[in-house]
Parts: structure tokens; sequence; C-alpha cells
């Protein structure tokens, strides 16, 4: 469960790792099925559970036709 929802659009994208140089990949593909996976991570506004806006660094997972998952706040930016 996310402890935060993103409000505003994820600038500064960039890929981390593809396919088999990501740890969870057969978790991802049994998970959600196979694709081109990509771990990325990018910088957005992000609203806490309690309400608090944030500059955050977030990770997530991607791939072509299953879309964007398991979005991580990494670190606070502001």
């Amino acid at each position: 469960m996310e402890s935060f929802s993103i409000i505003s659009d994820i600038t500064n994208e960039e890929v981390i790792a593809i396919g088999n140089s990501i740890r969870d990949l057969p978790r991802l593909r049994k998970m959600y099925g196979d694709g081109r996976w990509r771990k990325m991570k990018g910088i957005a506004t992000i609203q806490l559970r309690n309400g608090r806006i944030r500059k955050a660094e977030i990770h997530w997972y991607e791939a072509h036709g299953v879309g964007r998952k398991e979005f991580k706040r990494k670190s606070y930016l502001d």
C-alpha cells in the first residue's frame, strides 16, 4: 500500500535498470506478466497520507502494455 499519492507530472525520468539487471524481475513477471521491464526514477510532487505536500525522488517499475507499478518514495528534495 502506498503511503502517498503523486499529484504532479513525473519529471527527470531516468532508467535505472532494464530486464535481467532488475533483481525483482521474476516476481514482477509473476505478478504482472511478461514485458520489457524497466526500473525507473524521477522527481514528483507527492501528497502524504497526513495531507502534507512534498517534492520527492520516486522509483517504480514499468513495462509496455503493463504500465507503471510499485511506486516508492526514496528521498525528499525540499
